[in-house]
Formats: structure tokens, sequence, C-alpha cells
């Protein structure tokens, strides 16, 4: 019987399936909001009509996975992001770079907020963001995700100076390009033996919730596989 919860997003994509993979191995309870009610994440309580850039839709996943007093809400993965690019800064629209903050940090600034009353109650607890490599190591022609990427790393630093004496923790992986079916379709001819595994950034992440890194926080971790 699991004696605490996790709140993953993203859990249905192809990390996601790994981290929520890595949590329920631990014994964790996962809860998985979910955008539409046929998405399944395995061994998870899923949440369905939740859109992750909605406050209420947040708060009622966030709810439900603070919801068993035998497993109190202890950490929250915040996997949601998108990626955009082909532009240089003078081409690329306000409207553009925009919906990278809308995609990137928004879902994970509501998540944090929704989740860190309960965080608080339980005694503390843990929040995992995803940033990206590009966020230290910029590459031409994706400002808005870059940017979004290293706010996303900024959000997470401020948390941790905030609720450190609380007993919550923050911290964020820094991947590089991850080995999912999206994106071997996205580049077929890239060397895929190079990116890194989703499991590979799984246990790193479960790591950053655990007991285990209790005296870390505030943390930029690069996940960079072999490149």
């Amino acid at each position: 019987m699991a004696d605490r919860s996790v709140l993953i997003t993203g859990a249905s994509g192809g990390l996601g399936g790994a981290v929520a993979e890595a949590f329920r191995a631990d014994g964790w309870r996962v809860v998985a909001p979910v955008r539409r009610a046929e998405e399944t994440v395995t061994g998870a309580v899923t949440v369905p009509g939740v859109d992750v850039t909605d406050p209420d839709a947040v708060a009622r996943a966030v709810e439900v996975a603070a919801a068993e007093a035998g497993a109190p809400l202890r950490a929250v993965v915040n996997l949601v992001g998108g990626y955009a690019g082909g532009a240089n800064v003078h081409e690329l629209p306000i409207a553009d770079f925009e919906r990278q903050f809308t995609l990137n940090v928004r879902p994970t600034y509501l998540v944090i907020q929704a989740a860190l009353p309960h965080l608080v109650e339980a005694g503390g607890g843990s929040s995992v963001c995803v940033s990206s490599r590009a966020a230290v190591a910029p590459f031409a022609g994706a400002s808005g995700y870059i940017a979004s990427k290293a706010a996303v790393v900024a959000l997470a630093q401020a948390v941790a100076v905030e609720y450190r004496a609380q007993g919550v923790r923050c911290n964020v992986v820094l991947p590089s390009v991850i080995d999912t079916p999206s994106n071997r379709t996205a580049q077929p001819n890239a060397d895929h033996a190079r990116w890194v595994k989703p499991a590979e950034i799984a246990s790193v992440i479960r790591f950053l919730a655990g007991d285990e890194s209790v005296a870390t926080s505030g943390a930029t971790v690069p996940v960079y596989g072999r490149a």
C-alpha cells in the first residue's frame, strides 16, 4: 500500500511513461492529469479533462493527488512542455515567443502553486521541473523555447528559496535530446544512440523527489546521455 503520492503532468507522453513507472516501482501512489478520457497511464490514478494551463483544472488534479490521507502528496513532477523553433529573434512573432512561455512555464507555475500548501501540510516534499540543456547551452533559431526553459530554472530556484524553511525542495533536470518516438520521427537521421533515454531521466527525477536527496534544493541537474 502506497504511503505517499506524486502528481506527474505529462505522464502519458514519451518521457512521462518512464517517470510514472519509476515512481510506481518505488511504491508511490501516482496521479496523472490527462487531457482526454481515453489516455491511460499504467498503474496511475488518472484525472481526465485537465488542461494544465487552466488554474481551476490544475487545482482539481492537485486535490485528487492530495485526497488520500494515508498517502499524502509529497512530490510533483512537471513534465509538460513544448518546442517550437526555426526563426531567429528578428523573424519571430511575439505571439509565437509568448506561446512558448504558455507551454513551458505556465503549467509548471500553476502546478507548483496549487501543490505547495499540500506539500507544506504534509511536512515537506519536492517539486521536480524539466527544463532543457538549451537553457544553459543555447542554439540558434529557438529563442522562445530557450528563454522559457531558462524561466523554468529561475522559477524553481525562487521556489527553493521561498519554501526551504517549510521543508519543500525544488530542483530542475536539464535533458539533452530525449530518445522518444516523436523525436526520432522529427530527426530520423540523427545519431539516436547518443540521445538520453527516458528511463535515465526518470531515475534522476525520482531521486530528486525522494528522501535520498533531502539536502538538495535549487539544483540544476544535467542529464545529457552520451552526447
